[in-house]
């Protein structure tokens, strides 16, 4: 079992009964799920994943006002319901992870993960804030919402990123791999460059993949879940293997060059679908410009194409 069915599983055997007999009142305002940080919010989780920063368990989210009044008793109970109802042995903490369970203030969730006590507010807010700070915040599952607070935010980030903005950054992406993919790596390989050659193809990988996601209005996780998360994408997920071969298959560069012309030309593909771009060229910087054209914000149009 997964550590997200684990701890919904755990959660409706034990913690919904818990928490509504102990805080009858307090119990329809309060949300209970896991998101955020760690392979088990995203469903990615395997035995490995148990080494470390595990433990099985749920977070309790309430409002300000709550928090104030209440959030003791909600702690206190939540710690009884561990102490009767052990989950199990936790894993060895790591010193950068921090477990997502416990009572949170959902602003406190938000701040934590994006910087911002709820969804963003302006273009500046969705273009600079780290695509997978965005995927923490709406991976997992909400088990209980009863005001329903804390997942109309979650939503809101979801669905909410500006078509702008949007179209700033497959901008960004597809210039980044006319650059790095396109022009660079070849170059630099011909130089005997072999450093700069394989870093030039690791940017290369990050930008397509976080196009792929763009593409289908969904946010890029942390890297590392990138290529795993990307597989599981509608539109253009299956270059998910031509990416992870770039990276490491012995094969000499004149191949990878011409796997990098046959994904950049199934990326023009589906600018050309999407309507983002009519140009003809098959080196992807043209493409990057038509797309610049269609962004009606004067402010975001006049940014460098490859900020965002």
């Amino acid at each position: 079992m997964r550590g997200l069915e684990e701890s919904k599983a755990y959660f409706l055997a034990f913690g919904r009964d818990w928490f509504e007999a102990r805080l009858p009142e307090l119990f329809p305002r309060l949300a209970f799920g896991l998101a955020g940080h760690g392979s088990e919010c995203f469903g990615f989780d395997d035995d490995l994943s148990r080494d470390h920063d595990f433990t099985c368990g749920f977070a309790v989210w309430l409002s300000d006002e709550d928090e104030e009044r209440y959030g003791f008793e909600v702690m206190r109970a939540y710690s009884s319901l561990l102490r009767e109802h052990a989950p199990g042995d936790a894993g060895k903490s790591s010193k950068l992870g921090e477990s997502e369970h416990g009572v949170r203030r959902i602003r406190d969730f938000y701040l934590r993960h994006i910087g911002l006590p709820g969804a963003p507010e302006t273009w500046q807010q969705w273009l600079y804030t780290p695509e997978h700070a965005f995927a923490e915040v709406v991976n997992g599952e909400v088990f209980l919402d009863g005001p329903g607070t804390f997942s109309a935010i979650r939503k809101e980030i979801a669905e909410g990123m500006p078509e702008d903005v949007r179209l700033k950054k497959i901008a960004s992406r597809v210039v980044t791999m006319a650059q790095t993919g396109q022009y660079n790596f070849s170059r630099c390989s011909r130089r005997g460059e072999h450093g700069a050659a394989a870093l030039a193809l690791g940017q290369f990988v990050t930008a397509c993949g976080s196009l792929v996601f763009l593409f289908n209005r969904r946010f890029c996780p942390y890297y590392k879940w990138m290529l795993r998360a990307m597989k599981t994408l509608p539109r253009l997920g299956e270059l998910a293997l031509p990416l992870e071969f770039l990276l490491c298959d012995p094969a000499p560069p004149d191949e990878k060059a011409a796997m990098i012309s046959d994904i950049c030309a199934q990326i023009a593909a589906e600018l050309a679908r999407q309507e983002l771009s009519d140009a003809k060229d098959d080196y992807l910087e043209a493409h990057a410009f038509e797309i610049m054209k269609k962004i009606r914000s004067p402010h975001i149009r006049a940014l460098h194409v490859m900020e965002g």
